[in-house]
This record gives structure tokens, sequence and C-alpha cells, in this order.
């Protein structure tokens, strides 16, 4: 049989380092669904849903270095677009497989026919369509080096056709390079640093995912300049641990302490970081941020200085040029107030909640100590982010997926799938909203299918909670935020995986114990306070004004009953406001 344009599409990839193609098979793919077979080398996993196949392709990438993920003729492609935009602003290298209608019909509106280069657009760095076999592996090889080099989601439109076609050798290279260069700033612009910093009595560092390769280097550059180190969430896992002086997370999800230290610095560090959140930096504190992207310099806020560079790379060498400061009164004092924001995080812990309003912080927190040091957890966007980035501790070895540029509902439980078939033997524990996980129920099915032991802790709390939320602090009653939610463990057991309900607050610690350290699939499904609330580290004076003018709306709607309970089950908060 001669070599088909499918078949050098497949050894390129298996070449690049792919591992398995996340797809529903169909049509215009069926040539290289088929090539995989009879390759061997990558593995076709079957999920339920497109959207799924490439949130777990996405997942791949962040803990492989790249992933792959296919899509046929129109329907199927255009499932792929939401996990995809996620890849691409979490600068995942992805590889999309858009298979399209044959070529003699481009242009003719025929069955299932879509424009792929109109409809990726916005969601690749790489984004082409190979109408002649000559033009496929010419393609493929810069749509590999395009996402490795510029750390992203590229598209190749492969149509029916020209998949089936016999294959034509090309003399370009079909290698794929990893150049690893030294990027930092010009010594010159190091050195002005160095001045700023040497001048500053109150320094403070915030780090962003850019800068989790250089973890070691910010604790060193912290102890020589007596500064707090605060980061952002998806940054967490690779700051947080052996940091004796982190502070904490700052932003929606964050705490008090990452928020005060960094406004009453003198300067800021924003070390690998496009934060978005504008009001929770300070305006009046000297800023300096560093990124490998200088295009994100200063678009958030105003700068003292803006350098180009790796973070590592750079610390490597700003390091020497710096001399110890000698006095830690702002890192004590700074050290000293997170303490005492640890000990308020606990009495939301301690209120275990009741029965069938269990406290969310206290499961985050029994998950987090029963979880090991090497586990890979993924997070629904909403109010289980909220959980999971205050009580769930990082290690030398614990990652966190999300989605925390696109910020889409439903993405746990597909990058869980991602994650286990990525790491064999690694723990895999998916913290879902009753929300996100109804959106993907389907592919519970794929988990059993392949037999992946993910743990699917379901935070079930019959709303959408993070959008009741941001209602009651704009002071809009809350409409059409409760959930009716199917018996999940139910859901679970008729897809052949092991369930269980936790109800009362007394069953936690038990169940959980049970189902994280079965080396099956298992879901969890946890009955949560609905009411709980999350008060970001700055209260404004509008949100109280709004989540007053809310509960006054909803009295005068008859439901006292609902303002009642959101009181009851935030009275913790009321510290935090005072």
């Amino acid at each position: 049989m001669a070599k088909l344009v499918a078949d050098q599409i497949v050894d390129m990839l298996a070449n690049a380092g792919v591992k398995r193609i996340y797809a529903v098979t169909g049509d215009s793919l069926n040539h290289i669904n088929d090539a995989v077979r009879r390759d061997g080398r990558i593995q076709w996993i079957h999920v339920r849903h497109e959207e799924t196949g490439a949130y777990a392709a996405g997942a791949d990438a962040q803990l492989l270095g790249i992933g792959c993920c296919a899509g046929s003729s129109g329907p199927g492609h255009v499932h792929l677009i939401n996990g995809l935009y996620d890849a691409h602003r979490s600068g995942a290298p992805v590889i999309a497989l858009a298979s399209t209608c044959e070529t003699t019909e481009f242009g003719s509106n025929y069955f299932q026919e879509t424009n792929t280069i109109k409809l990726f657009d916005d969601c690749s760095c790489f984004n082409q369509v190979a109408a002649t076999p000559q033009q496929a592996p010419r393609m493929l090889q810069m749509a590999l080096q395009h996402a490795i080099g510029k750390q992203g989601v590229a598209v190749v439109g492969i149509p029916g056709d020209v998949a089936a076609s016999n294959a034509v050798d090309i003399t370009m290279s079909t290698q794929l390079y990893h150049p690893r260069p030294v990027i930092r700033p010009a010594e010159a612009e190091l050195q002005s640093l160095a001045t700023l910093l040497k001048s500053a009595k109150k320094i403070a560092i915030y780090c962003g995912h850019g800068a989790m390769p250089a973890h070691d280097e910010i604790v060193q550059l912290s102890q020589l300049l007596k500064a707090p180190v605060s980061y952002s969430f998806r940054a967490k896992m690779g700051i947080q641990y052996d940091n004796p002086h982190e502070v904490g997370m700052t932003g929606l999800l964050g705490i008090a302490s990452a928020y005060k230290s960094m406004h009453e610095a003198d300067v800021l560090l924003l070390l690998g970081t496009d934060f978005p959140y504008a009001p929770f930096l300070p305006e009046k504190t000297k800023t300096v941020q560093i990124d490998i992207q200088p295009e994100r310099l200063g678009r958030r806020t105003n700068l003292e200085m803006g350098l180009c560079g790796d973070i590592r790379d750079t610390l490597v060498a700003l390091l020497p040029m710096l001399t110890p400061q000698q006095d830690a009164d702002f890192l004590d004092a700074m050290l000293e107030f997170h303490k005492e924001v640890e000990k308020r995080l606990q009495t939301y812990v301690d209120d275990r909640g009741k029965e069938e309003a269990i406290s969310p912080e206290f499961v985050a927190s029994v998950i987090n100590v029963l979880a090991t040091s090497e586990a890979i957890f993924t997070v629904d966007t909403g109010m289980t982010n909220v959980w999971a980035a205050r009580y769930l501790q990082g290690s030398a070895k614990r990652v966190l997926l999300g989605s925390f540029n696109h910020g889409s509902m439903a993405n746990a439980l597909p990058q869980a799938i991602g994650a286990s078939l990525a790491h064999k033997g690694r723990q895999v524990i998916a913290l879902c909203g009753d929300g996100g996980i109804s959106m993907c129920l389907g592919d519970l099915m794929t988990i059993k299918q392949y037999h992946l032991p993910i743990k699917i802790i379901v935070f079930n709390n019959r709303s959408l909670g993070m959008v009741k939320l941001e209602m009651e602090v704009a002071g809009i009653p809350e409409w059409q935020t409760d959930m009716l939610n199917p018996d999940f463990a139910a859901v679970a057991t008729a897809m052949g995986i092991s369930s269980y309900t936790i109800k009362s607050p007394d069953d936690v610690q038990k169940t959980l114990t049970t189902a994280l350290s079965s080396n099956e699939p298992a879901l969890v499904s946890i009955y949560t306070n609905p009411n709980s609330l999350a008060m970001p580290p700055k209260i404004e004076f509008a949100q109280m004004k709004g989540y007053a003018l809310w509960m006054g709306k909803m009295i005068l709607g008859g439901r006292y009953e609902d303002v009642f309970d959101a009181i009851k089950s935030n009275y913790k908060h009321l510290k935090d406001v005072l």
C-alpha cells in the first residue's frame, strides 16, 4: 500500500512527540484515524465531545510540551473552539487537525463546509489549509514549529481528499526544533534595576506563571531584598512551596496579606505576569515589570521600568549585582499579617457547616490534606476556584490546571482526562462545580472507557455560585442562578464509576479518604452551602452598598429566608469588612 498523506501526517506528529489525538472520528477525518491505527505509536482517544478533546489536548501540552486534537468536517472542528481558545490563551502548544470537505467542493456551500481560516483565526498562532499533497507536510511542519516557538495553538486544515492522496516527499525539514536561547535585559538595564532596588526600603515581589521555573532564584531574591512574595492563582503551585517569604495571592480570589504587601511597598516587582485586574495593583508604588513578551509591558499599570527577559535568565544575571537588605521590618510585618489572615481562613474550615450545607472551605481543606504530594488538580471556573485558591497548598511536584485566562466553565473534567493520560500513576483530582460538570457528563464515559483513575469531586451547591455572588455585589436580585441537578452519583454509577454522595459534614473525611485511595475512577458529590461567599482582599464601598441593596430588594420581594440564610452563612466575613 502506498504511503498516504494521512500516514505522513501521523508519522510527523509521532516524531514530534505527540502521544495522543483527542477526537471524534468521522468522514473527512477517517483516513487520519486509520493511519493512527496502522502506525501504532499514537493513541486515538475517543472523547464524547470535541470540546473535551481540545481541553484534554491543552492539558497534555501544559504537562508534556505538546498536545493534539482533531475535529471532522464543519461541526466537529467547530466544537473544538472553546477548548482551543483556552489552550491558546494559556500558552499551550496544541496542534489542531481540522478536517474539511474535499477541495473540489470549496466555496460551494457544500454539506458541512466551513471556512477554517476565518473560524480559527482568533485562537491560533498558525492557521492554514493544505489544498494539495505537497502542502500538507510543509504546513504541518510550520504548524509544529509555530506551536512550540510561539507557545500556542496551530491549526492545519486537512481536506478529506488530500488526506487520502499519495504522499509526496518534500525537501524542507520535517524535524521539530526546540531552541532555548538566553533572553534577558541588557546589562545597562539590569544595572539600573539593581540601583533602584538598592535605594528602596520596602520591596514586594509578585509572580505569575512565567516565573515558575525560577522558583529557587525568586526565593534567593526575596531573601536578599527582604521582600514578601505573592503570586497569581496559576503560579501558586510553582511559587508557594518551600518559600519562607510567601504571603499568598491577590486578585479576585486572593487574600488580604498579598494585597497589603503590594500596596505598602516602595517598589513592586512584577515577574512573568500579565495580571489583568488593575484595581488590585497599586497606583503610587514604583512598579517594575519583567516579561518575556515585551508587548505585555505596561498594559495593566503604570511602570517605572519595563524589561524584556525570561525570568530565570534575568534573575541569574541580576542577583550578583545586588547587596543584602539589612532592614527586615517590612518583611516581618507582612509575614505577621499573613499569619493573621491564615488564622481567619481557618475559621471557615472550623465551621464545617450542616446537613446539605457543608462549608466548601472545610471540604477543600480536607482534600488538601488527603491528596498526595504529587497530585495533579484540575479546577472549574467559579466558586470552586476560590476554595482551591485559598486551601490547596503547593508542593515541589503538585500541579494545578484550570481555565485561568479564558475563564470558561466545564474545564476541570476534560483537563483531568488529559492529565491522567499524560501522567499515568499520578493522582489526578478534578474539582468540579455542579454547573461545570453538568456540561460534560457524557465524557464520564471517556473516563470509564479508558480506565482513568480520576477522582471527580463535585461541589454541589445547586446554583451558579459565582454568578450569584456577582449579582449580589451589584445589588441585583439573583435570577436564574438556581440549578435543579440530577443525582450526580447515580449518573456516575450508571456509567460504571464508583460514586458517593456526602450530605453531612461528619461524612466528609471518611468518604473522601475512601474515594481518593481507590485505584479506580470515582465521583463524589458533596452538598455544599449555596450561600457561602468569597470576600476579595479589597472590599469596595460600592460592593458593600450593592450587597445591602441586594438584601433590600430580596426582602421587598418576599425572599426573607434567602437573605437570612446568606447572613447566617457568612457572619465570619464581618471581620473582613469592618
